[in-house]
């Protein structure tokens, strides 16, 4: 077994009542997909498997070594369902991965450094919070690292200017905006409304060019 790992066990009761009586005794219903199979319904204890993915370097993306009934395989948490009032888990969805395959996943964002032109009166605008990957699964990073500290006031990083490790491929559109520096709204607002009433000025009525000449 890995650093990672969880026991389930098969679940034979369905539907919302059994599901019910699950979950009153502290464990969640589960299913497991993935590798051409046939999705296998399990339940397990959601309390050591939340605590590993707040503890886990890679989070959602952690690997999992899963056994169950004596069987062992790698999992990754596709999606949680959390009941709305209480926020408690209710369903996981567990994906079987292929080792020696490519799998597609997304990856969070870390920003290093400070952009020298926040020295300058900028601020950083950092919309893109992850991007979507392909590698093969022992390969998924962490995160993807952005250095912001060459921006200056109206320089962007794009998604296309972002470094993968080896192996990695960039599926997220290159275009994106990653990070960039730019003016407080109040002084992006105050250039237009500067040049509007120097060109009121300008029109209103007496305002006569000076003569050639004229001083």
């Amino acid at each position: 077994m890995g650093e990672y790992s969880i026991v389930a066990e098969e679940r034979t009761g369905t539907g919302k009542g059994a599901n019910r009586k699950l979950r009153a005794t502290g464990r969640i219903p589960a299913i497991v997909y993935g590798r051409g199979k046939p999705a296998r319904q399990v339940t397990l204890d959601p309390t050591p498997l939340a605590k590993m993915l707040r503890s886990a370097d890679s989070g959602i993306n952690t690997l999992i070594d899963l056994r169950v009934g004596g069987q062992e395989t790698v999992v990754l948490v596709r999606e949680i369902q959390r009941d709305p009032v209480s926020g408690r888990w209710i369903h996981a969805d567990l994906f079987e991965l292929d080792l020696q395959k490519t799998i597609e996943v997304r990856v969070p964002l870390h920003i290093v450094g400070k952009p020298k032109g926040v020295e300058n009166g900028g601020i950083l605008d950092h919309p893109l919070r992850e991007v979507e990957i392909e590698c093969l699964p022992r390969a998924i990073p962490d995160s993807v690292e952005v250095d912001v500290s060459d921006l200056d006031v109206g320089d962007s990083i794009h998604v296309r200017d972002l470094a993968l490790p080896e192996g990695a491929t960039m599926l997220s559109d290159g275009d994106l905006a990653v990070a960039s520096v730019v003016l407080p709204k109040a002084e992006e607002e105050a250039k237009p409304a500067e040049a509007a009433a120097v060109a009121a000025e300008a029109a209103a009525p007496g305002a006569a060019p000076a003569a050639a000449g004229e001083e």
